[in-house]
């Protein structure tokens, strides 16, 4: 069973159905220990990200988050909530402390390149770690859509798993 976190928005809905429609047996979980016998969390996203750790913190998911990530299951953050997962954002001038699972923190794409913010369309991606579950069957050179205005700076590049321009 995987739990889908629902701290009051983000894409839930359309995250619910893809997982079902690969087969998953869904829980949506709105309280800590409804996330107790799950063997995979998703925390969607869609939104700020002081909205959303001041969601999770109000009903007990930020450190039942990370509690769950300590046991070793399986934990996927999707766009904000893949933010989420580091010690800070700078979206919004956020002022509010990531789970902290990753040291580094988010940073708005840089305008002075001339390039377009938010970044929208198709890239290529460069797999750095072909081990990770994540692209198992995904090649360097595949492209993936991104519609973001963010990106993470890890401060330990090895847990990069892709690249991409």
């Amino acid at each position: 069973m995987i739990a889908l976190l629902d701290y009051g928005s983000g894409n839930l809905r359309s995250v619910h159905k893809a997982l079902l429609k690969v087969g998953a047996e869904v829980l949506i979980a709105q309280r800590p220990e409804e996330m107790a016998d799950a063997q995979a969390v998703v925390l969607p996203g869609v939104g700020a990200f002081d909205d959303c750790i001041q969601a999770l913190e109000k009903q007990a998911l930020l450190e039942a988050s990370r509690k769950f990530i300590r046991s070793g299951r399986p934990f996927l953050g999707i766009c904000v909530g893949y933010q989420a997962l580091f010690e800070k954002s700078e979206e919004f001038n956020s002022c509010a402390a990531g789970m902290g699972v990753f040291k580094g923190k988010v940073v708005r794409f840089s305008q002075s390149d001339g390039l377009k913010v938010p970044q929208i369309g198709w890239n290529q991606l460069e797999v750095v770690r072909p081990e990770c579950p994540l692209f198992e069957g995904v090649t360097s050179g595949s492209y993936v859509y991104f519609v973001h205005s963010f990106f993470p700076k890890p401060v330990d590049s090895s847990i990069v798993a892709t690249r991409t321009e």
